[in-house]
């Protein structure tokens, strides 16, 4: 396999759009700047703006960090007092911020696949900004799932034959989708897990169900996704979840974490509804890598924007 040794992208919003070499060399970049390494320095000043239009805690800080170690400069922008809130649509919030002299920005939307009018504008001639993808609604995290490859490669070193296992809510999870979609192209085998309320028999595209505890001595990886009572809505399931119900039969618990295996570790996305999902005393245990992908996601996201920056040929990098 040819190695690539930079990115460069207009925009970065789903891991489809991602080659599997592009995908290895963000990787390496982002272990690279983990390591220390440390961006080429910046000839013309950038701006970026983060425009979070759903709560957020890991995800908005992690990318402000990212461009901060990167040399940009970030222009604050607060959704509760933006001309959102009068009912500006997204395109012209960002035609006004390109107007403005900002060269990139980090969204997150509640609409699936926001982004396609901004990155294919049509008829509209002024638009000129790179979006990073911060998370749309229930379809896709990419950010979120390239920190989670790295995750994964520091452990194994490789993703080829790995057995990986994502548990929960899968259909409300963007997080789900876009890992199911990668760790397939990369060679991994998935397996889902989880209410069957929340599982659709369309991610039998890319792996098989089966109950969680006939998985537990088989995998790699167990991927616990959060429970997302805020996308249920009227889901009739919803009015009766029991969180000790669920925890007892979907999340982990000490007797499930002892049944994996000693090399096997479990995921998280944050945030944790501790006690649901996985179990409060094993959050910072061993096997559990939720504080490494969150430190993860510094470095993972400066790489993202770094390779936005060589597409659009920002602050002198091509």
């Amino acid at each position: 396999m040819e190695q690539i040794k930079y990115v460069a992208l207009p925009h970065f919003v789903t891991t489809e759009q991602l080659s599997v070499e592009e995908v290895l060399a963000l990787i390496d970049r982002a272990e690279y700047f983990k390591a220390g390494g440390t961006c080429l320095p910046l000839t013309q000043p950038v701006l970026v703006t983060n425009i979070f239009l759903e709560n957020s805690s890991r995800t908005r800080t992690s990318f402000e960090v990212a461009e901060r170690k990167l040399g940009l400069s970030v222009i604050p922008f607060d959704s509760e007092h933006s001309s959102a809130k009068k009912g500006e649509t997204l395109y012209d919030t960002s035609l006004t911020m390109a107007a403005l002299g900002i060269d990139l920005e980090v969204v997150r939307h509640p609409e699936n696949e926001y982004y396609q009018e901004l990155i294919h504008p049509k008829a509209h001639q002024h638009l000129d900004i790179g979006v990073v993808n911060g998370g749309d609604g229930s379809g896709q995290h990419p950010s979120q799932s390239m920190l989670d490859m790295m995750t994964i490669h520091e452990q194994f070193g490789h993703f080829d034959g790995l057995r990986v296992a994502i548990v929960g809510d899968i259909a409300h999870s963007r997080v789900a989708k876009s890992d199911m979609e990668l760790l397939n192209r990369l060679g991994s085998k998935v397996y889902f897990s989880g209410p069957s309320y929340w599982y659709d028999k369309e991610f039998d595209t890319y792996g098989q169900y089966q109950e969680l505890d006939q998985l537990l001595d088989q995998v790699d990886v167990i991927m616990l996704l959060r429970v997302q009572h805020e996308r249920h809505g009227s889901d009739p399931n919803e009015t009766a979840f029991d969180p000790v119900a669920y925890h007892a039969r979907y999340g982990i618990n000490q007797r499930r974490y002892d049944a994996l295996s000693d090399q096997a570790i479990i995921m998280h996305p944050g945030p944790i509804n501790r006690g649901v999902e996985l179990a409060d005393e094993l959050v910072e245990a061993p096997k559990s890598t939720f504080v490494q992908q969150m430190h993860n996601g510094v470095f993972m996201r400066m790489a993202i924007i770094e390779a936005v920056m060589r597409g659009r040929a920002l602050g002198g990098l091509s």
